[in-house]
């Protein structure tokens, strides 16, 4: 019987080190550290070790639909009709079978947990979230999967009513975060206000898109946080912030210090608000991420996550959260070691979690991945990894490249 799990040659901090794990946390890490009898050993050279990835903000139940949608304008607004027009087609096990291929998918590329915002409303009822549910207890123990109950809008007046209805059944059948766009309601401030309601009674966090759009007028953010300020007893998550990033230096560090008074966290969606934003701009250009530096230098956590996976929203994406920090980097002009820990420490922050680290204690959960250092990983992540969880491997991704022999290369001229 296996004692624990060993980690050798992994190079973590100032040269290649020794990891040993057992019970599920890490027991010891350092460069003397040795594998004890009974442990599996696992070989490590030429890998550096990263804490374990997570993704912040999905949308499994979305994945991998781009070729069932007319692509239309491209904007928030189309790709909103276009995924409405869509759901309604779609089976419980379209919708389980796409999200367990989006969730391994990730958990190959390391991320162990999952946040994924999830519709429910009087159209589509619980079907969606009824098949993420299914993955979500499929795959524990594994890839940690949290469901955010997004209401669909309305949730205020009689039009809102039955969308109401449903994220209070999703809440009662197990939800793990209450969420919604409150910012496309009739009435913002009464929808968050309906909707922490719905939260605080379920005992649940809230995870809220929030004024998604590079339009400086919209601010529903301060409602959110006048909201928050009067003591919401769970974590309140704000995702996008988009519009905050086109307002000016002065109002964006007064938000930024609002949140981190409200021990709030944002999530910023580099590849999907850069493909939807300001397509129709005739200005500068504009980038459509809410102020990453700013909020950092307050304290905020600020996460990064895919967001959309290949459908109506974003043709684009591999599940991997190392391609969503590299491309925050270039997008928010961050040092390669902050972009790294909006994929890591800070979306584990977001996500309510313990951040797994290389000290004992930790939770047990790393990726080990083909590359020189952390930075490295960063810049240009490669798809050769190994998943660690617990005291296992739970995932192991691999690219053979291959080359023609020299003699037989052609040179061109």
């Amino acid at each position: 019987m296996l004692s624990g799990l060993f980690l050798g040659n992994v190079v973590a901090g100032a040269g290649p080190a020794g990891v040993r794990i057992a019970g599920g946390e890490v027991a010891a890490a350092g460069p003397g550290v040795r594998a004890e009898p009974g442990d599996e050993v696992v070989d490590l050279t030429g890998y550096v070790l990263l804490p374990g990835l997570a993704e912040p903000h999905a949308h499994l139940e979305k994945a991998f639909t781009a070729g069932r949608t007319a692509a239309g304008a491209g904007d928030l607004a189309a790709a909103i009709a276009a995924w409405i027009g869509l759901r309604g087609q779609l089976t419980e096990a379209d919708f389980a079978a796409r999200a367990r291929r989006a969730a391994l998918s990730y958990l190959a590329s390391g991320a162990t947990a999952i946040r994924t915002h999830t519709d429910v409303g009087a159209e589509i009822g619980l079907t969606a979230f009824r098949a993420l549910a299914a993955v979500r207890d499929e795959l524990a123990g594994t890839v940690d999967i949290e469901i955010v109950a997004t209401a669909n809008c309305p949730v205020t007046g009689l039009a809102g009513r039955d969308n109401l209805a449903a994220a209070r059944d999703a809440a009662d059948a197990g939800a793990d975060v209450i969420g919604g766009a409150p910012w496309l309601d009739p009435d913002p401030a009464a929808a968050y206000r309906i909707l922490l309601d719905l939260a605080a009674e379920a005992g649940l966090p809230a995870d809220f898109h929030v004024d998604e759009t590079t339009d400086a007028a919209v601010d529903t953010l301060s409602s959110l946080l006048d909201l928050a300020e009067d003591g919401f007893p769970h974590p309140i998550t704000a995702s996008h912030v988009v519009s905050l990033g086109s307002r000016p230096l002065a109002e964006q560090q007064r938000a930024a210090e609002r949140l981190a008074r409200a021990g709030a966290a944002v999530v910023t969606l580099p590849q999907t608000n850069l493909w939807l934003q300001a397509r129709d701009s005739t200005g500068p250009a504009i980038r459509g991420l809410t102020p990453v530096r700013v909020l950092r230098a307050a304290g905020v956590p600020v996460a990064a996550g895919a967001d959309n996976l290949r459908d109506a929203f974003n043709p684009l994406g591999r599940a991997d959260p190392l391609e969503t920090a590299s491309l925050l980097a270039a997008a928010a002009h961050l040092p390669l070691d902050q972009a790294l820990a909006a994929v890591t420490a800070d979306a584990w922050t977001a996500m309510g979690r313990p951040a797994p680290a290389l000290r004992a204690g930790s939770p047990a959960a790393f990726v080990a991945v083909a590359a020189d250092d952390a930075a490295d990983a960063v810049a240009g992540p490669p798809p050769d990894r190994v998943v660690i969880r617990g005291d296992h491997i739970v995932a192991r991704a691999r690219t053979q490249l291959e080359y023609p022999a020299p003699d037989r290369a052609r040179v061109p001229g």
